[in-house]
């Protein structure tokens, strides 16, 4: 099969490419779910699409008891239940399948990691991949300290100072860490046996194409860049809503939390990309470092009023879509006297000259009415002398990015109605990507597996960002832990959480858009 190039960059015009190495991709916990629901998935439609390596296998890694082919079965299974592209090509397949096995093995056996060390210089040899290696942590994160160690201390990793003849990398999924002692410590174990530029610390959202696309709206059009700051915004409202509710995740919700589980990441991720400055270039770290800068001139959240500026919340019983769900406390594994979040609210403030004085309001919650991702910018209130007022809450003046679903970009401006009242309205200018390019984008996980095979960065969080971000909500984490909630749950499943998130925006005069 010929292989595709590849851009060395999400930002950069196709005019410089990069050839693939040959590799092994090793997944670690591959019997879980993220295996058969993204990764293999991933990896078929990049093979389909000539995206892989032409010398390219994938080996699972996991406890249970299983043979090549058993593994390949439970694959093929999967992926024709998940790929983006159906139905599955089956010469393809059958070509595909060849390069896929299993190794079974406890994290923490010694002798396992030797026979994968014999078992990968086999593949080698077969494929010629050339001892070129990514290990693919999706286990839970009590592991990573372990099988790091055990991956360095058998020769599997490979020190980039010493070793230039092949390469080694770590894909760690989140959360890498559960607070800023827990993110150092965890930091500080696995840079014994790995340096910063092997890490690939993966938060899915920064593959979509639409997050993607944020920095080029914004450093491409000059009509926005012009406008994006605290002379003309008003406010910048973040939402993730999802519709399910923990369903059989209660035993990890449990321990996570929403804060946790997708503000501290997800959504301190979006924030920066939307607040950041112009980076001198488009390389990673030019970005990356544009995006701390923001993560440091956020305000400091006042704890001692911290009802005032962060909202936590869980659902009780209602109804979606009509029929009747349970609340969190009925759910499996989930304690009946449980206090953990399901639902966040929060006003943040980026000290900067840009964003001196405007509110980024983040929420995001389980069993609200529809899932739904977006970022909304707010322009301020046009004068009422000619037209009358004109807010967020008119639903005028705002553009909004629409994560997911529905991929695309919308923007309501004031228009006046057809006839002789002289009445204005909001009206919408809407690009969808489905719609105008003909084509579903790939899906997020194709698009970071075939970065760190290339080395590129960009789309991954650096150290500094990761606690940067635990930095500024550890002691929201901490007071939690302090002073329990004593109204929990405080808001219906289909409803857009409780009260006093409504309020956390009335008391300034404005409102969560209707998503």
């Amino acid at each position: 099969m010929m292989t595709q190039p590849f851009l060395t960059n999400p930002l950069e015009e196709p005019t410089t490419s990069k050839i693939a190495d040959p590799c092994v991709l090793v997944i670690l916990g591959a019997t879980g779910d993220l295996t058969s629901r993204k990764l293999l998935p991933a990896l078929y439609n990049l093979e389909r699409e000539g995206l892989l390596p032409s010398h390219f296998a994938c080996v699972g890694f996991a406890r249970r008891e299983k043979t090549h082919e058993q593994f390949r079965t439970e694959m093929y299974d999967a992926i024709s239940k998940y790929s983006r592209v159906k139905p599955i090509d089956q010469k393809l397949w059958n070509e595909f399948s060849e390069q896929i096995f299993y190794h079974r093995s406890e994290f923490d056996n010694d002798e396992g990691y030797i026979a994968l060390d014999r078992f990968l210089q086999e593949i080698d040899t077969k494929f010629g991949t050339k001892g070129n290696r990514i290990y693919y942590l999706s286990t839970p994160p009590s592991y990573f300290p372990d099988i790091i160690k055990r991956l360095g201390s058998h020769g599997l990793i490979y020190n980039p100072e010493k070793v230039h003849n092949k390469w080694s990398k770590i894909i760690i999924e989140k959360p890498f860490g559960r607070d800023l002692a827990s993110a150092v410590a965890l930091q500080r174990e696995i840079t014994e046996h790995l340096k910063e530029e092997q890490i690939y610390r993966i938060d899915h959202w920064l593959g979509k194409e639409t997050v993607q696309n944020l920095l080029v709206m914004r450093f491409g059009n000059s009509i926005f860049e012009s406008i994006w700051n605290n002379r003309y915004i008003d406010c910048v409202q973040i939402t993730v809503g999802e519709d399910l509710g923990v369903g059989t995740r209660g035993k990890f919700w449990e321990e996570a939390g929403m804060l946790r589980d997708i503000v501290q990441n997800h959504m301190m991720q979006l924030l920066s990309l939307v607040a950041m400055e112009p980076p001198v270039s488009t390389q990673a770290d030019s970005i990356r470092d544009e995006k701390v800068k923001v993560l440091h001139s956020i305000r400091p959240i006042p704890i001692p009023h911290l009802d005032q500026h962060v909202i936590r919340a869980q659902y009780g019983p209602g109804f979606i879509d009509g029929e009747p769900v349970k609340g969190y406390r009925q759910e499996d594994n989930v304690s009946p006297t449980s206090t953990i979040e399901t639902y966040v609210a929060m006003q943040l403030f980026v000290d900067n000259w840009r964003w001196a004085g405007v509110p980024f309001y983040l929420r995001a919650g389980k069993r609200l009415p529809k899932k739904a991702t977006e970022i909304a910018v707010c322009f301020k209130q046009v004068p009422g002398v000619l037209f009358g007022k004109c807010s967020c809450r008119d639903e005028a003046n705002v553009l909004v990015i629409r994560i997911q679903p529905d991929e695309g970009i919308s923007l309501r401006i004031n228009s006046k109605v057809p006839g002789m009242s002289g009445i204005t309205q909001p009206v919408k200018m809407d690009f969808r990507y489905g719609s105008y390019f003909g084509a579903t984008p790939p899906e997020a996980y194709e698009r970071l597996i075939c970065d760190c095979i290339l080395g590129d960065s960009t789309l991954f969080a650096r150290e500094d960002e990761v606690l940067t971000s635990w930095q500024i909500l550890t002691p929201v984490l901490n007071r939690w832990e302090e002073v329990q909630p004593h109204d929990f749950p405080n808001y219906a499943a289909g409803t857009w959480g409780p009260q006093a998130a409504e309020q956390l925006l009335f008391k300034n005069n404005r409102q969560w858009r209707f998503v």
